[in-house]
């Protein structure tokens, strides 16, 4: 089985699902991180993850119990997915309104 069969996934996010269930099968029977990332590059090639990342998930799954483990990435707090803000948006337009009606007044010198 080549790489080229996961050339046609349909997402960059299955992918990184089903690398990372090759992972805790692995990494459950006791095969190594460098082990893991050496196998898994002679499948996915280029669309292998790093041996960095091998090793963080390697890690998270030792010592899990298969049946709890959650391979999807967490929902986490930080930045919003958008930013695009009713009031936002008001006081730029207002701004740009403001530039305008600036540039008028100077006789529109840019």
């Amino acid at each position: 089985m080549g790489s080229h069969v996961y050339e046609t996934m349909a997402t960059s996010n299955d992918l990184l699902i089903k690398q990372r269930s090759v992972i805790e099968f692995l990494a459950a029977e006791g095969c190594s991180a460098a082990n893991i990332h050496a196998r898994m590059k002679t499948v996915y090639g280029e669309m292998c993850i790093s041996d960095c990342a091998v090793r963080k998930w390697v890690r998270i799954f030792k010592g899990e119990n298969p049946r709890e483990t959650i391979l999807r990435d967490r929902k986490c707090s930080g930045r919003p997915l958008s930013a695009s803000f009713t009031a936002h948006r008001e006081k730029v337009d207002c701004m740009i309104k403001a530039n305008r009606m600036d540039g008028q007044t100077k006789g529109n010198c840019r």
